[in-house]
């Protein structure tokens, strides 16, 4: 190689060094191409700002003109991920769900006693009901919008888990033995009054006020659960006949003690 072309060689060399240091390296991105990461932060975008505009101005109100003016996204991007504004108002609504009942399930995580995890729990739902987002997006928009059965179904797949952790420790602290079906039969009872005084707080003209009438209320309950617990009194099978004759008197051993 002549002395010319040696010099040209290292002169490209130095050209592509130099080149390399200057343009950046795009980090990968761990299971998922660019085109899926962008993917995922338009449906992001769009979640993010229909919550805000479903939160401040209701569904109805709601426009996607001006959700993907928000989202600095076209419509055809917001149909290639959504069928409409229902779709993408469904997807809100779960992931205001998720991040309440995570929330709960933050303020019961480490209460080893049952009756204060009850209440914990209690105290941390009261609290949430009372956001603005939260009774704008799933207590006042979500039946209508979503269905009573589909807004049920999401309802117990964010929230009814916590229920049945609470429902769980607080009849295990006593020497009952209920089967798994008794245990269901109470956290569905539980649920539903749970749900139903979440939309008394929510839909209040004084939210605060109707959350301590709530506390207070379903605290009383919670008592009197605990109170017959430390008692002895007979399992709450006996009420419904489901045991024999044995229980039964010793179930009128109590009343009457």
């Amino acid at each position: 190689m002549s002395r010319r072309a040696a010099r040209r060689a290292y002169a490209e060399r130095v050209a592509k060094a130099s080149v390399s240091k200057l343009v950046p390296k795009v980090p990968g991105v761990p299971g998922a191409s660019r085109r899926a990461a962008y993917s995922a932060s338009t449906k992001r975008a769009l979640v993010d700002v229909a919550e805000s505009l479903f939160a401040e101005k209701g569904y109805a109100a709601t426009s996607l003109d001006a959700i993907v003016a928000g989202a600095r996204v076209t419509k055809g991007a917001l149909y290639h991920h959504y069928s409409g504004k229902q779709a993408l108002f469904e997807a809100v609504f779960e992931r205001v769900e998720q991040e309440s009942a995570r929330r709960i399930q933050k303020a019961l995580r480490g209460e080893k006693d049952p009756w204060q995890k009850a209440l914990q729990g209690l105290r941390s739902f009261l609290e949430v009901v009372q956001e603005s987002r939260y009774r704008r997006i799933v207590i006042q928009d979500g039946p209508a919008v979503l269905g009573y059965e589909r807004f049920r179904e999401q309802e117990e797949r964010s929230t009814y888990a916590n229920i049945v952790e609470i429902v769980r420790a607080t009849l295990a602290a006593g020497a009952w033995e209920l089967d798994e079906a008794m245990l269901q039969t109470f956290s569905r009872i539980f649920f539903g009054a749970m749900s139903s005084a979440g939309e008394s707080v929510a839909t209040s003209d004084d939210p605060e006020a109707a959350a301590q009438r709530v506390e207070g209320a379903i605290g009383f309950l919670i008592a009197g659960v605990q109170s017959l617990v430390e008692q002895g009194i007979a399992s709450p099978l006996a009420f419904s006949g489901l045991l024999g004759d044995t229980e039964d008197e010793g179930l009128e051993d109590d009343v009457e003690a």
